[in-house]
């Protein structure tokens, strides 16, 4: 019977097309989510990179910002993290879980308020924390004294004792039976566990054996807390083919490819300490064919990342990431419909977005305050669909993610949790051209700019910078041959000057370089 049950699990996640596909390299290692054959999950971890969030480290705190409620702590590494008051907290379960009392008469423990965080945590003191955004940009990293240890079926929180099961587990009889099972668990006081969404269906014994691995976890990182003097990283999360077993290897999906071997057997050996049914899903993949490019991965991710990102209506979406915020633009592009279906193609551009636009928020990592502007609706039922289809579309992602309805100017406000750099800037350098902006000026405009400045230097009435030599890049060095020449020697007889225009290929559009021919003075 159970054979049965398993073998139907496995064609209903082939039929779905849920597959995770792993390239490893020697520079990087890739991870790819398809559902359907449609990338929904992209990461990349370099050799080199130093992932911290997850890690757990033995801090102290260096000094306290009473107006900023915070407190900077040393971890070892290049920046002090930043500790919050608010994160020094313990913290309440989060509103997606429903709380277990194992206990019937169990007290709450002291209440701990921010005020009480200085006294607790004075500067010199020793604090365990666990990073819970890396550093980004000029901030350091973001850390929290809420130790969780993910597993496989559950969370440890070793220095929180509450009890909580994923309301994602919406059958009344499965979430009775695994709360009966949750107060049955040999818990040491003080400790909590979550069950996630995962844990639905599993065996009572799956789920103790992967709280016995992460009890040991835990007493490896306790004993390397005692015997180690702060700044110290007592625990560091596992590298990205680890964690993809860990968080992504459900029954939703059907099998896991990598193309290096010695990769294969590390992910079989970890995830058989759990299951060996998830072990035989598995497999080594030998291919003459990149890997990613026998299931089409390369041209989705080279599509993916574009400014612009169509899709399957004909209509488009554009993304644009600021520091502030990302902004996202909805286009209804090919998609014209018919002269008395305007609404119907409307809904169906916006219903399409909000599917995208979930899917690329997880593909770019992408987070922080994010502001959709849907084509205007007029009816409140689009309105509706479209949010609840957003929804739904971003129910799935590991992020923490809150999205608020259309406003009146049909704008949708989400924020998505933001835990490391987007995938594009970890990727992607600012052009030296552009610095940054995607723009760079017309040669009309540099011609401009330049004619300007050299106005004022023969202006100065010096008879040593009457004989300029100026170069510049061959595209300004034709404009000024074509468009502007008669302006130039106009200005040479009215300034008694002398120009001598030079280009140079290796120079930036905007950049010019002006000297006099007799000193060699640079004037830029």
């Amino acid at each position: 019977m159970f054979k049965k049950l398993r073998e139907a699990r496995r064609n209903k996640a082939l039929d779905a097309g849920y597959q995770i596909i792993v390239n490893v390299e020697k520079l990087e290692t890739r991870v790819a989510q398809l559902r359907e054959s449609k990338l929904v999950d992209y990461t990349i971890e370099r050799v080199g990179d130093e992932n911290i969030v997850g890690s757990i480290f033995k801090g102290r705190v260096k000094n306290i910002e009473p107006g900023l409620k915070a407190m900077f702590v040393d971890i070892g590494t290049d920046k002090n993290a930043f500790l919050h008051f608010w994160d020094a907290i313990p913290a309440a379960l989060d509103q997606g879980l429903e709380e277990v009392r194992r206990k019937k008469n169990q007290k709450k423990p002291k209440r701990i308020s921010a005020k009480d965080i200085p006294s607790i945590y004075p500067v010199g003191s020793e604090v365990l924390i666990q990073v819970s955004k890396g550093a980004i940009g000029e901030k350091g990293p973001r850390v929290t004294t809420n130790i969780t240890l993910p597993g496989r079926y559950m969370v440890l929180m070793p220095l929180n004792d509450q009890f909580g099961i994923s309301r994602k587990i919406d059958d009344p009889k499965e979430r009775a039976r695994l709360r009966k099972i949750t107060e049955q668990m040999d818990v040491p006081e003080g400790m909590g566990v979550i069950l996630r969404t995962v844990c639905k269906g599993q065996k009572k014994r799956f789920l103790i054996r992967d709280l016995h691995i992460l009890l040991q976890q835990w007493k490896d990182i306790d004993e390397n807390r005692q015997d180690n003097k702060a700044p110290i990283c007592v625990f560091r999360e596992p590298e990205l083919v680890e964690r993809t077993v860990r968080d992504f290897l459900t029954d939703e999906v059907a099998e896991v490819l990598c193309d290096d071997e010695e990769t294969v057997l590390r992910m079989q050996e970890s995830v058989a300490t759990i299951s060996s049914r998830s072990k035989k899903r598995v497999h080594f993949l030998p291919t003459k064919q990149p890997i990613f490019e026998r299931f089409n991965i390369e041209k989705q991710i080279k599509s993916a990342f574009g400014r612009e990102v169509w899709m399957p209506c004909g209509g488009y979406i554009v993304i644009d990431e600021t520091e502030a915020l990302i902004s996202i633009d909805v286009n209804t592009g090919r998609n014209r419909g018919g002269k008395n279906n305007s609404e119907k193609m409307i809904l169906e551009t916006n219903l399409q977005a909000a599917d995208e636009v979930a899917r690329q928020l997880r593909l770019r990592n992408i987070g922080g305050l994010i502001v959709v502007d849907f084509i205007d609706m007029k009816g409140r039922k689009d309105q509706n669909a479209v949010y609840r289809r957003m929804l739904k579309s971003t129910d799935n992602d590991k992020a923490k993610i809150q999205v608020l309805q259309l406003s009146q100017l049909g704008l949708m406000e989400m924020t998505r949790q933001r835990l490391n750099e987007s995938l594009s800037r970890s990727m992607y350098e600012p052009c030296a051209f552009c610095k940054g902006s995607g723009r760079i000026k017309s040669t009309e405009s540099i011609s401009v700019e330049l004619q300007r400045k050299l106005s004022g230097l023969l202006k100065m009435e010096d008879e040593s910078i009457s004989d300029l030599v100026v170069v510049v890049h061959p595209e300004v060095m034709q404009r000024l041959k074509d468009e502007d020449s008669k302006a130039l020697l106009e200005m040479e007889r009215r300034h008694h000057g002398r120009f001598t225009f030079r280009s140079d290929p290796s120079y930036d559009r905007e950049e010019i370089k002006i000297s006099c021919q007799s000193s060699g003075k640079v004037f830029n």
